[in-house]
This record gives C-alpha cells, sequence and structure tokens, in this order.
C-alpha cells in the first residue's frame, strides 16, 4: 500500500495514525475502539447545552460560537444525563492533523441511531455537518439532541465514529453491477442498483401476528449509553405486529425501528454507507448511522442474511409507507486493503447476523 493510495483506510492505518499523531487523545485508546474500517470517537469531560443547532461557518471556531450561544456548561466525568428535546455540544477526546490527502466522514454509531439520539460531529471552520476536510488540523466536537429517550453519558462514552478515505473511492452503479453478479451484495427484495444498491422496506415478516417493528414510547425512564442489555424492550418500545396489511403509517414526531427486506453483503474488500433514498419518495428519514463495515453480511464469519435495521421517523405529516418500498440506498466504496478484522469477527460486533433487532441496550426478547 502507498501512501496516497485511494481507498477507504482500513483499522490497521488507523491505528497507524493513532501511533504517529495524526489522530491524538489525551489519553489511550480503548481496546475495542479501532474498528475495520472506522474509529470510535470518545465524548470528553465537559459538555454545553446550547440555545440551537450551528455550524461555525469559514474562519470560524466552535468555542467561538459556544460563547455565545452556550446555556451552561456541565461535567461528564461521573455521569450526566441529556434531556431529550435539548441540544448539547461535547468537545470529543479525539482530535486530528490530517494529511493533505487524507479526509473524514462521521456517523453516529449504530446503538445511538437506535435510540434517536441525533447525533452530528462539527469542526471548526466547518460548512457541513459530519464532514471533515482533506488535512484538517483541530479538534472535534459532538452535536447531541436526544429526541426520544433521555440519555446517561460520561466521559470515555461513544456515539460516534469516523471513516478516512483518500481520494475518492466510490464504486459507480457499473462496477457495483459486476460485484454484485460475483459475490452477492443483497439477497431478497428486489436486489436493484441505481446510485448505489437500493433496499426496500419489510412490513410482512413472517406472517400475520408476526413481529415488524418497533415504535418508541414516550416519557419513559433514562437509557445509560455505556450498559449493554440493561434494559427491558417493553419499558421503552411498542412492539408492531403485521395484522395483514402490508403498509404502516408513519405518525409525525414519532421513532421507528424497521427492517430492511433484503439482507446485505460487505465484501471485505468494501465498505459501505446507507444514505437516505431520494426525499421525493416520501416524507421520512431512514437511518441516522449509515456505517457498514468490511465484512457485515459476510457468510463465511456468521453474517449471513444480516438485514439492514432502519430508524424511520416521519416528517411533518403523516405518511404511509408500504411493504417494499425502496427506503434507502447503501453506497460501497473500496478499501485501500483488507482490513486486519472484519466486521463480526472477534471484536464483539453487535450486529453481525441480524434481522430486526433493537440496539445493545436491551435485554433479548423471550
Amino acid at each position: 500500500m502507498t501512501a496516497h493510495a485511494e481507498g477507504i483506510l482500513p483499522a490497521q492505518a488507523i491505528r497507524a495514525m493513532l501511533d504517529t499523531g495524526t489522530i491524538l487523545a489525551p489519553r489511550k485508546p480503548d481496546p475495542d475502539q479501532v474498528q475495520p474500517a472506522s474509529l470510535d470517537l470518545r465524548l470528553g469531560p465537559l459538555a454545553y447545552r446550547v440555545r440551537a443547532s450551528f455550524l461555525p461557518g469559514p474562519g470560524a471556531r466552535v468555542v467561538e460560537k459556544l460563547d455565545r450561544l452556550k446555556l451552561h456548561a456541565f461535567d461528564l466525568t461521573r455521569g450526566a444525563v441529556l434531556e431529550t428535546g435539548c441540544v448539547y455540544i461535547v468537545p470529543l477526546l479525539e482530535s486530528l492533523d490530517l494529511p493533505e490527502h487524507v479526509s473524514a466522514t462521521t456517523n453516529p454509531k449504530s446503538s445511538t441511531g437506535r435510540l434517536d439520539v441525533f447525533t452530528r460531529v462539527i469542526t471548526d471552520d466547518g460548512r457541513a455537518f459530519d464532514t471533515v476536510p482533506a488535512g484538517y488540523r483541530g479538534p472535534l466536537y459532538a452535536e447531541i439532541s436526544p429526541r426520544t429517550f433521555p440519555v446517561l453519558v460520561r466521559e470515555g462514552s461513544r456515539l460516534s465514529q469516523i471513516r478516512f478515505r483518500s481520494g475518492a473511492p466510490t464504486v459507480d452503479d457499473t462496477a457495483l453491477a459486476a460485484i454484485h453478479a460475483d459475490q452477492r451484495l443483497v439477497t431478497g427484495g428486489q436486489e436493484a442498483i441505481g446510485g448505489g444498491v437500493q433496499l426496500t422496506i419489510d412490513l410482512c415478516g413472517d406472517g400475520p401476528g408476526s413481529l415488524i417493528g418497533y415504535r418508541g414510547k414516550r416519557h419513559t425512564g433514562v437509557i445509560d449509553m455505556d450498559a449493554k442489555a440493561a434494559q427491558d424492550p417493553l419499558d421503552f418500545w411498542e412492539p408492531i405486529i403485521h395484522r395483514g396489511a402490508g403498509d404502516l403509517i408513519l405518525d409525525p414526531n414519532e421513532f421507528y425501528i424497521l427492517v430492511s427486506r433484503e439482507a446485505v453483503h460487505v465484501p471485505p474488500l468494501f465498505a459501505a454507507e446507507m444514505v437516505p433514498f431520494d426525499p421525493l419518495v416520501g416524507e421520512f428519514r431512514v437511518h441516522y448511522a449509515g456505517f457498514f463495515d468490511p465484512g457485515f453480511g459476510h457468510a463465511e464469519i456468521g453474517g449471513g442474511g444480516s438485514r439492514a435495521v432502519l430508524e424511520v421517523r416521519s416528517h411533518e405529516v403523516p405518511f404511509i409507507v408500504e411493504h417494499g418500498q425502496t427506503v434507502g440506498r447503501l453506497v460501497y466504496e473500496h478499501m485501500q486493503e483488507r482490513p486486519e478484522s472484519l466486521y463480526g469477527e472477534g471484536i464483539g460486533s453487535n450486529y453481525q447476523g441480524q434481522a430486526l433487532k433493537l440496539s445493545k441496550h436491551f435485554k433479548a426478547s423471550a
């Protein structure tokens, strides 16, 4: 691999960036912080509640905006609850000193998105959320806004992840069709390619009476973002059962966990990202957490049949989604090289081989 090889940087390259100071932090990385094609980002010790979301814009630093917009600051070293409907800014432990040929994008972790915790990363001089320009040198900040459940976080909690890239490694539709013919990127559903691999929604499950999704409850208890299998799902979620009709009305300001018809496969030499489908198809947003690592759904490591869990929120009006409706697409990118470990291969991945599944914070349903 050359220094400027095009592609998504794999885990071994991310570890080298940590060793050389390209990625800086005041304490050592957590043992499982590096993923096959991304790095989890950790909250720092101080948080700010702010009046409104913002972007600093060219020539401006985030701290300058915080001086004007913050309502109060509070300590995270012993943990603190982030309330629904509020906007918080938290400086992250990690900062960057990127080479001129390396850029990055960020996304909420899967477990964050599945709790309807709206999380974005901003940079100094930032003109867009979740976007780090090539050669960026400076701090990173998480904007956090819980929408459905209040959450408990602390210094070191990992809500976001960052993916580094050199060049423009996106796989176009012609190449994607050839890869699909050889390695089966999706199975089941419509298996269509256009602007990436298109995904459709499953609202029939295993037939009438089967579970097809969940809707978040209001006025619940607090969820500890660092505690696995600690909560009873029925305290936070209303199960949605297939009652014979293959459609679902999305109520405004409600949050749903649904699943794709298609099983997804990300081969070892590729990474993927889910992006919302063309908004002209409907008044809803799908999937806050968009990174799919190399090896997701890879049959050789137990991932055969892994489907995409969809985090769905309607906008201002009720909207009906129907079984088989296209709701998102997966854009694939080349890796620089195969990661040292694949998703689900000895790194404690929570969602390999998944069907419809809540976040890691909930006990398994009986």
